[in-house]
C-alpha cells in the first residue's frame, strides 16, 4: 500500500490517530528504507509518529522491516551472543562511558559491537572516544573475535536507516528510526542487545517488544540516553532470554556525590584518558558499571548454553 493511507491513519493527532498493524508498520518503514517515499511523506511520517508514539505492535513491525534489510556480522563459533551496544545520544553533561563498558566486556572475552551515528551536532559520541583509543571504525562487516570490540556507523548497517535518522537535524525531532536503531540485532547468530530507557512508558513498550520478538536483551535506565550505567547510581535491571523476562536487580536508593577520577569535562580527550586509566587499574571501575558487566556476562553464558551445538 502507498504511504498516504498509512499517514492518514497515524496522522490524526494525539487523540484521533490510529495504530498500524505489525505488517502495515513493516510495509511503511520498508518503503522509507528502500527510498520509495518522498521527502514530504517521510516528514509527515516522522511528525505523525512523534505526536502519536509507537505501539508495541508497530515497533515489532518497524523492526521486522529493518532486520530484513540490514548488514549482518557472522555468528561466533562457540554459541556466545554478540553483545550489541547502540550509541546514538553521546555525552551531554557527563562523559560517555559506553566505550568503557564495551572494553570491559571485551576483557571478559565477549564479542562486542557498538553502532551509532551523529544526529546532534554538540554531543561527544562513543565512536569519537573509541577512535581516540585506537579502535577505528569498520568499513565492512567481518568476523568479530572473542575479546574484541568493533564499532560501525549506522550507514554501514543500512544507508536508508541512516538517512531516516539524519532527518532529526532538519526536523529537530526523533522518529521511530531512532527507537528501532537501538534494538537492532545485526548478526547471523544470537545477539544480546543492551538497551536503556528514560520514561516509564517506554519501559513498558520495550518489554512488550522484547517478549513478542523473543529477543535476548538487558534493559535498564541508561546515562543520558546511552546504554552504559550512570556511574553515580545502580539502576533496576530487567533481562530477557528468548523473550522470557526476569527481574535481576531492583533500583538501589541514593546517588553518589563523587565518582573517583571521573572527569568533569566531557570532551573526547578527557573521556579517553579516564577510560585508559580505569582499564590500566589506575582508577576503580565504577561499581554501577561493574554490576552491568556482570549481568551481561552472566546473560551471555545463559544464552550460549541454550544455543544448538
Amino acid at each position: 500500500m502507498a504511504l498516504g493511507p498509512y499517514i492518514k491513519i497515524i496522522g490524526r493527532g494525539a487523540r484521533g490517530a490510529g495504530a498500524l498493524e505489525r505488517a502495515q508498520a513493516a510495509d511503511l518503514l520498508g518503503q522509507v528504507l528502500d527510498g520509495q517515499a518522498s521527502d514530504l511523506e517521510i516528514g509527515a511520517f516522522c511528525v505523525a509518529m512523534r505526536i502519536k508514539g509507537e505501539t508495541a505492535e508497530e515497533m515489532c513491525g518497524f523492526l521486522d522491516a529493518v532486520q530484513a534489510r540490514i548488514a549482518r556480522f557472522p555468528a561466533g563459533a562457540d554459541g556466545r551472543p554478540l553483545i550489541v551496544l547502540p550509541s546514538y545520544n553521546g555525552a551531554r553533561k557527563l562523559p560517555v562511558l559506553t566505550p568503557l563498558l564495551a572494553l570491559l566486556l571485551a576483557r571478559q572475552g565477549q564479542r562486542v559491537l557498538l553502532h551509532g551515528m551523529r544526529t546532534e551536532a554538540r554531543r561527544v559520541l562513543a565512536s569519537d572516544v573509541l577512535e581516540a583509543l585506537d579502535v577505528p571504525a569498520l568499513t565492512a562487516t567481518k568476523q568479530i573475535a572473542n575479546g574484541e570490540v568493533v564499532h560501525v556507523d549506522t550507514a554501514l548497517l543500512h544507508p536508508g536507516l541512516a538517512r531516516l535518522l539524519a532527518t532529526r537535524e532538519t526536523l529537530g525531532l526523533r522518529n521511530p528510526g531512532h527507537s528501532v536503531a537501538k534494538l537492532l540485532s545485526p548478526c547471523d547468530g544470537p545477539t544480546l542487545v543492551v538497551a536503556s530507557y528514560t520514561h516509564p512508558a517506554y519501559f513498558e513498550l520495550l518489554c512488550a517488544t522484547f517478549s513478542t520478538l523473543g529477543m535476548h536483551a538487558l534493559l535498564s535506565r541508561g546515562l543520558e540516553g546511552e546504554v552504559a550505567a550512570d556511574p553515580r547510581r545502580t539502576p533496576r535491571y530487567d533481562a530477557f532470554v528468548a523473550g522470557a523476562h526476569a527481574l535481576l536487580d531492583e533500583q538501589q536508593p541514593g546517588t553518589a556525590s563523587e565518582v573517583p577520577g571521573l572527569p568533569s569535562a566531557i570532551d573526547v580527550a578527557s573521556t579517553a584518558t579516564y577510560t585508559r586509566r580505569v582499564l590500566a587499574g589506575e582508577l576503580p571501575v565504577p561499581a554501577a558499571l561493574q554490576r552491568q558487566v556482570e549481568h551481561i556476562v552472566h546473560l551471555s553464558a545463559r544464552i550460549a548454553a541454550k544455543a544448538p551445538s
